[in-house]
């Protein structure tokens, strides 16, 4: 999903790009996988 997001902030997809990969749920058509390095959990709210 971050792979993907970039891509529609660097311009190379649209917002409507993103509701029809989703829909398709096709991986093959999304963008890069981000990796994990710098992710951390934050804060759990119930």
């Amino acid at each position: 999903m971050v792979g993907t997001l970039q891509e529609v902030g660097n311009g190379k997809l649209t917002p409507e790009d993103v509701k029809r990969i989703l829909d398709a749920r096709n991986r093959t058509q999304a963008g890069i996988s981000a990796p994990a390095c710098g992710l951390y959990l934050n804060k759990v709210m119930y």
